[in-house]
């Protein structure tokens, strides 16, 4: 994950990052790989409908923590 994640113009979570997707605000994707399959199912599917780079994380902890926040995260995304 960059370091500068906390410092760029990002959304975190699933219902927010799904509107950067489908607004195609979105530049790139950070997806938590202990998330329920479930859950981001539908994320994975706009990032590949808009062609959208997914780079996965080990832990929803971790993304969390590169987002600033100090709660797990599924799904974070930089947007343009």
């Amino acid at each position: 994950m960059p370091e500068n994640l906390k410092s760029s113009k990002k959304v975190v979570g699933i219902k927010q990052s799904a509107k950067a997707l489908e607004n195609g605000t979105a530049a790139l994707v950070f997806v938590a790989r202990d998330a329920d399959p479930r859950v981001i199912k539908g994320i994975i599917e706009l990032c590949t409908k808009n062609s959208v780079e997914i780079v996965y994380e080990e832990s929803m902890k971790q993304l969390g923590k590169a987002c600033g926040i100090e709660v797990g995260a599924a799904v974070a995304c930089i947007v343009k």
